[in-house]
């Protein structure tokens, strides 16, 4: 909260947005997200802490309600009770829990986006969220790919105009800082922080402990690459696979931003509070003793804290048995993604012998009500 608020101070004063330190810490952010940062000056610190932590308050009760609005449960006048009751509880997963003790705006990121994707497709102001979002924080972007591979066109479109557009105004306003972010500090991960630290659960951090190093060069890019490409490959079947998946937008949405999360060089654990939808679609379809497991292991991975309690927080030389509870998020963000895309290969697999070269049809399609019951 204080660096977004030095970082408001520098556009209001005419400062160098990029050489001011606050706590030792840069602006990492476009120019701007630091102009949206302008408000935070209007108030003194200890106003401007009270006012945060009730706004992010306010922002997880509207990322419940979008994720739930996106997933179409519970019916509309159970869902004020269903909001206030995960609200209360939501607090306490740790990537909600450190995003209101750091005064972060991830939760502001989330309800953008889940705005964006709860509004119809063809709706003229769809990706206008997801444009916002990417204009604050980049990795939001990948929604907009997202977009565009499940055919939505224009949404993609509107996403990306609505980016260039913020972008433009960054540069009118701020154009010694938007050149410089452009074109040298956004390329710069080394801002952003230590990729080994504990904090950093994106999958190039967890190899980086894994290793014993700093950097994990190819070894990290190579894991990158292919989570990144079956990542975004589930999403975007997941995205187009309505007649089949239940929930499906809703499923391609979740598995886009854990490759997201995955792929950066660095995702802090509050960047996972994308575990609220994930939550909610595990809760709806709880129905079998397995999807229950399921749901269980995943409240005790985001309520648990884990890395926390690790030793050796700056990520070297951490014990073979701490790295798993050190470096939690990744195996589980995997998981879901190698989960959701057999669920996809069931809906799909053929069976029987088809009537065009024996290849059979869609298991799903064989009797499409009665799959999506037994299979989904």
């Amino acid at each position: 909260m204080l660096v977004y608020r030095a970082e408001g101070a520098a556009v209001v004063h005419g400062e160098d947005l990029y050489a001011m330190r606050e706590w030792d810490l840069p602006a990492t952010y476009p120019p701007f997200a630091a102009m949206l940062f302008v408000s935070s000056t209007w108030f003194d610190v200890s106003t401007l802490r009270v006012l945060v932590v009730l706004l992010s308050l306010a922002l997880l009760a509207l990322a419940v309600y979008l994720s739930l609005r996106l997933i179409g449960w519970p019916r509309a006048r159970h869902r004020a009770a269903v909001v206030l009751l995960a609200t209360g509880l939501g607090v306490w997963l740790e990537p909600v829990y450190t995003t209101f003790q750091y005064g972060q705006v991830n939760l502001g990121i989330l309800c953008l986006v889940l705005w964006d994707l709860n509004r119809p497709d063809r709706s003229r102001f769809k990706g206008v969220g997801i444009g916002l979002a990417t204009a604050i924080k980049i990795t939001p972007g990948l929604f907009a790919v997202y977009l565009l591979l499940t055919g939505r066109i224009r949404a993609a479109l509107v996403s990306g105009g609505t980016f260039l557009a913020a972008g433009l105004i960054g540069w009118l306003v701020l154009p010694d800082a938007s050149f410089g972010f452009w074109t040298r500090y956004l390329w710069d991960p080394s801002r952003v922080g230590v990729t080994v630290l504990m904090d950093n659960q994106s999958l190039r951090g967890a190899v980086c402990r894994l290793l014993d190093v700093n950097d994990p060069g190819l070894v990290g890019l190579a894991a990158c690459a292919v989570v990144g490409s079956l990542g975004l490959t589930v999403a975007v079947l997941a995205g187009r696979s309505a007649r089949l998946l239940r929930r499906a937008d809703a499923w391609g949405a979740v598995c886009t931003a854990f490759t997201a999360l995955l792929i950066s060089p660095i995702s802090w654990t509050h960047h996972w509070v994308w575990c609220i939808p994930l939550i909610a679609l595990l809760a709806v379809e709880a129905r079998t003793t397995a999807r229950r497991v399921l749901l269980g292991i995943t409240l005790a991975v985001f309520l648990c804290h884990a890395m926390w309690i690790a030793p050796h927080r700056w990520g070297r030389g951490v014990a073979w048995y701490w790295q798993l509870p050190g470096s939690i998020y990744p195996p589980l963000g995997i998981a879901v993604l190698v989960i959701v895309g057999l669920r996809l290969y069931r809906a799909w697999r053929p069976v029987g012998n088809g009537p065009a070269g024996g290849r059979g049809l869609p298991a799903a399609r064989i009797d499409h009500d009665a799959a999506l019951t037994h299979q989904l």
